[in-house]
């Protein structure tokens, strides 16, 4: 027969365990951290589903059995998706690179849950993935290839118009989405083929108007020598040249030849 101290001490190790277990299920506490908001969620009962309240950051108490807690974060969140193809109008294939930044409204949460039962990472890979998909393919089909990559940044407004109006419609905030949109490779070959003919079509009109510089500099230098030789040559007159004549003669006359005339006769 067990002694008084062994029932004691049994006794009080079986209200232990019943009170760790009672606690486990039946009393727990959740601490939904600052930037997130928590729902609360029936699991029994007329109510069973999600509950109108919704549980402000801070410790909330509830019954595991009855209840669970789930938290959304409602901070700005950043997702960068995996590369995908579009068509444009045309059929030619476009390959965009999407980064997406939104926040979850705090007020729709329950909404969003109720709806989807799915954590924000599910949604992101699902529904958010798939409305982003959706905007840029249906964007995409209304422009051809080369009027969408003339006009990129309205496309791009479009896309992020089209998305931001969908996403609120669910509780989701867009904030900013940038598209890394690639050209396919036939198409973007001719863009650096145009490119580099028009820079080439652009030298050589630069050099044409260089050249025509030059030569227009040329005349205007050729046209001015002429002008002044010839305001030189109607300065020449014969008593002129006579005179440069004197000055620049040593005073010995020549040995062979005809002896050159000095002096100009006036009288004649």
């Amino acid at each position: 027969m067990l002694s008084k101290k062994t029932r004691i001490i049994l006794f009080l190790t079986a209200i232990l365990i019943i009170g760790i277990f009672l606690f486990k299920y039946f009393v727990a506490v959740e601490r939904i951290d600052a930037g997130h908001t928590g729902i609360r969620v029936n699991l029994v009962g007329s109510h069973k589903g999600v509950d109108d309240i919704t549980e402000v950051t801070g410790y909330v108490f509830y019954m595991p059995l009855f209840t669970m807690i789930y938290e959304f974060p409602t901070f700005t969140q950043v997702k960068d998706y995996d590369l995908f193809v579009v068509n444009a109008k045309d059929g030619s294939e476009f390959t965009v690179d999407p980064t997406f930044s939104y926040y979850v409204d705090e007020h729709a949460v329950p909404k969003i849950f109720k709806q989807y039962r799915k954590s924000l990472n599910e949604l992101e890979s699902g529904f958010l993935k798939n409305v982003i998909y959706d905007c840029y393919r249906i964007v995409a089909n209304q422009y051809t290839s080369d009027s969408l990559m003339s006009n990129r940044q309205k496309f791009e407004e479009e896309v992020q118009s089209n998305l931001s109006k969908t996403l609120k419609q669910e509780g989701f905030i867009f904030q900013q989405l940038t598209s890394n949109i690639i050209p396919p490779k036939s198409l973007k070959d001719a863009i650096d083929a145009k490119n580099k003919t028009t820079q080439e079509a652009l030298q050589a009109e630069n050099k044409l108007r260089q050249a025509e510089a030059d030569a227009k500099a040329k005349i205007i230098t050729a046209e001015a020598e002429k002008r002044v030789n010839d305001l030189k040559a109607s300065a020449l007159t014969p008593l002129i040249i006579q005179q440069m004549f004197i000055e620049k003669w040593d005073g010995k006359l020549p040995v062979y030849g005809e002896i050159p005339t000095l002096f100009k006769d006036i009288a004649k």
